[in-house]
C-alpha cells in the first residue's frame, strides 16, 4: 500500500501543479512509470484508485484522462461513503445539514429567480393540504434541492445532495409517527418560500434552521 500511496501522491502532484490539467490524457503507462520512478504495477493500482474517486477516467482502448475535476463529480465519492452510514449517525448528518442548508438558503435569497420561485410554489400547491408521507418527503427533497441549487455554489449543492439520503428515512418515520408532522412541514416550507420571495436572507436562514432542527429534535426525543 505504501508504494501505491506514493504513486497516487505523485499523480496528484502533477495535477495540482498543472502539469496535468482537466481533460488531459496521461502519458503511456511505461513512459509515466519511468518519469515518476514507479513500477508499472504500482502506477496501475494508483490509476485504479484515482478513477474510483473520479480524478481519472480510464477509457478502454483510448487511454487514461484527467476528469473535469468538477466538484459535483468529485463529491460522488462522498455520496458513496455516506450510503454506508449507520442509523445511530443520522443525528450527526442532520446536525451537519442544519449548519450548511440554512447558509445555502440565505445565499439563494438574493440569487433565486422568480421563475424558480414559481416552480417551488407550484410544487407545494400540487401537494394539497393532506399529502401522503411519501409524497411529502419526495417534495421536501426536490424543494430543498431547488433552493440549494439557486445558492450559486456547486460545492455546497453537491455536499447537501450527498447528505440528504441518510436523513430521508428519519423524515418518513417522523411523518408516520408524529401527529402534526405533515402540516408543520408544509407550514415551514411556505414560510421559507415567503422569505425567499421577500429577498430576506436572514428570515430564510432562520426558517430553514427551524425546519431542520424540528426533525432533529423529534428524532433525538424518539431514540
Amino acid at each position: 500500500m505504501a508504494v501505491t500511496d506514493e504513486a497516487i501522491e505523485k499523480i496528484k502532484d502533477m495535477i495540482v501543479s498543472g502539469a496535468l490539467r482537466p481533460g488531459d490524457r496521461l502519458p503511456k503507462e511505461s513512459e509515466l512509470a519511468a518519469e515518476l520512478g514507479l513500477s508499472r504495477n504500482s502506477l496501475r493500482e494508483a490509476v485504479r484508485a484515482l478513477s474510483l474517486i473520479r480524478i481519472l477516467d480510464v477509457r478502454q482502448g483510448d487511454g487514461t484522462y484527467v476528469t473535469s475535476l468538477d466538484p459535483q463529480l468529485l463529491l460522488e465519492a462522498m455520496s458513496f461513503v455516506v450510503d454506508f452510514h449507520r442509523d445511530d449517525t443520522v443525528l450527526e448528518f442532520l446536525a451537519v445539514r442544519r449548519i450548511l442548508e440554512p447558509a445555502a438558503t440565505a445565499m439563494a435569497a438574493s440569487r433565486i429567480g422568480e421563475q424558480q420561485l414559481d416552480v417551488l410554489e407550484a410544487q407545494l400547491d400540487a401537494l394539497g393540504g393532506a399529502p401522503s408521507v411519501e409524497e411529502l418527503v419526495a417534495c421536501d427533497l426536490e424543494f430543498h434541492r431547488g433552493i440549494v441549487q439557486s445558492s450559486g455554489n456547486s460545492v455546497l449543492c453537491s455536499l447537501l445532495d450527498g447528505l440528504s439520503g441518510p436523513t430521508t428515512r428519519a423524515r418518513i418515520w417522523r411523518g408516520l409517527t408524529q401527529e402534526d408532522a405533515v402540516a408543520r412541514t408544509l407550514r415551514e416550507h411556505r414560510a421559507i418560500l415567503a422569505a425567499l420571495r421577500d429577498r430576506d436572507a436572514e428570515a430564510a436562514r432562520s426558517w430553514a434552521t427551524v425546519h431542520i432542527a424540528s426533525v432533529e429534535q423529534w428524532l433525538r426525543s424518539s431514540l
